[in-house]
């Protein structure tokens, strides 16, 4: 019988992923373990591998599919012996309407409106005619309605009420030009208690990515004349970060804590060690084994603090205080289209050579989007250094479930007080965001004040 070939769920926490590449073609033959297909995550590209072996029957979704729900149908294989056409034309699960959403979906936002059915075809007069207005059947007012999530976050916007519309994309979805439609015909609107009471199906328990009573889309757009700005589409990325955003600011009771560091001691130990630094043989001939950044021992500085004030390694649960053992200290890297925090594992138990060799290899990948989903997903605390800028201070946003993110600025040369006399020193400026509920004032002022003790005594973080 046909074999199906789902969305795998390449981390813990994966709900959806982006189709990005077939590396097979319908009628290729394939073996277990053979890489399939390329699937982007908000922060990676992962490679997908064939559990099964056979022949491919038909390809479900197509390349370039956004928005493809984990364990959907994205393929058929057909088994040895077995006819690829018969195995082809096997009617699909009726489980598969996610994965019938993603087609919809790509194919209402990349398709001219005129290839829609007659519902959005242009009357006589050259207006748009609403699509056709089904009344919902008796007691199934809870019943999923199918509609693309394109769909579904335009009625959003819109104020259109999707169980009152008649699909007119594949297997009856609600697409995008139906939606469009309804809203400039005067079709059903949502009532604001139903669009309270009920979020749209995939959205429970996700923050929205704009505040519930701001302007939408539509309104914010009117602001500006037409042809004065670029459209640029946000990617699985950037929905990610405005999501998670929105979420750790409405959830998370902030509070911020800044000091200033001198850094004089701890340049100098910098320049002591790299100089130091034993030389390796590469293919691009000799280098230092090591190069230590600032930032690299700022994480360190951090992961030391934490073990000595071992309250604050924490994350807040609604059942408990999770209190870790290790110091995994994620680090703020930019990126093309956004950011990804790369986490170094066990922090406080690394050498600063070896932070600073897994850091640049971290960095390296993260910018390539080759991470593995653990090698950014968890962590106890953060570090955001903007000082490479020459940013003075600012005040970073917690990445839950971690209680505390540094915000790190500029070391810059500033008259000092010293038993009276005025001195030169090189100073640094950071502050740290601290999820008060499970980090108290007095707990987070422990805490920067060790980070503190580490900077500007370093010696103390090689013993």
């Amino acid at each position: 019988m046909p074999i199906n070939v789902t969305m795998p769920a390449l981390s813990p926490t994966m709900e959806e992923g982006n189709l990005a590449k077939w590396l097979v073609k319908e009628g290729d033959k394939v073996s277990s373990g053979d890489v399939i297909a390329e699937i982007e995550t908000d922060k990676a590209t992962m490679e997908v591998e064939a559990v099964d072996e056979g022949t491919v029957a038909k390809i479900v979704v197509p390349a370039g599919s956004e928005g493809v729900k984990v364990n959907a149908v994205i393929a058929i294989l057909a088994g040895e012996g077995e006819d690829a056409s018969e195995a082809a034309s096997a009617e699909a699960p009726a489980g598969n309407a996610k994965a019938d959403d993603a087609v919809a979906s790509q194919e209402s936002a990349g398709e001219p409106e005129a290839r829609a059915p007659s519902t959005a075809s242009a009357s006589e007069g050259g207006k748009s005619t609403a699509p056709a207005v089904s009344p919902a059947p008796s007691g199934e007012k809870g019943s999923r309605v199918f509609a693309s999530p394109l769909a579904r976050r335009i009625a959003k916007d819109a104020g259109v009420d999707l169980a009152s519309l008649t699909g007119s994309g594949p297997n009856g979805r609600i697409v995008k030009a139906d939606v469009e439609a309804a809203a400039k015909g005067g079709g059903a609107k949502a009532p604001a208690s139903d669009a309270k009471a009920a979020p749209a199906a995939g959205d429970a328990g996700k923050a929205p990515a704009a505040a519930p009573k701001g302007q939408s889309d539509e309104q914010i757009r009117k602001l500006f004349p037409d042809g004065s700005y670029e459209e640029i589409p946000h990617d699985g990325m950037r929905k990610t970060i405005a999501r998670r955003l929105v979420e750790s600011k409405q959830t998370v009771p902030h509070f911020y804590l800044s000091l200033d560091c001198e850094l004089d001691a701890l340049l100098a130990l910098r320049k002591q060690l790299n100089e130091a630094a034993p030389t390796v043989k590469t293919e691009a001939g000799e280098k230092p084994a090591y190069k230590l950044s600032v930032n690299d021992m700022v994480i360190k500085a951090m992961a030391l603090a934490l073990k000595a004030v071992p309250d604050a390694n924490a994350s807040w649960t609604e059942t408990a205080i999770l209190r870790h053992r290790h110091a995994d200290v994620g680090v703020a890297v930019a990126i093309a289209g956004g950011l990804i925090t790369p986490i170094i594992r066990r922090a406080d138990e690394k050498t600063l050579s070896t932070i600073s060799n897994e850091m640049k290899d971290l960095a390296k990948r993260a910018r390539s989007r080759k991470l593995k989903p653990e090698e950014y997903q968890g962590g106890t605390t953060a570090v955001s250094n903007l000082g490479m800028f020459g940013i003075k201070n600012f005040s970073a946003v917690i990445n839950p479930p971690h209680a505390t993110i540094l915000a790190v600025g500029a070391g810059e040369e500033r008259a000092v007080v010293k038993n009276g006399a005025i001195e030169v020193a090189t100073v640094m400026s950071v502050t740290m965001s601290t999820d008060h509920r499970a980090v108290d004032g007095a707990l987070g002022a422990e805490l920067l004040s060790a980070f503190k003790g580490f900077i500007e005594q370093p010696m103390s973080m090689l013993v």
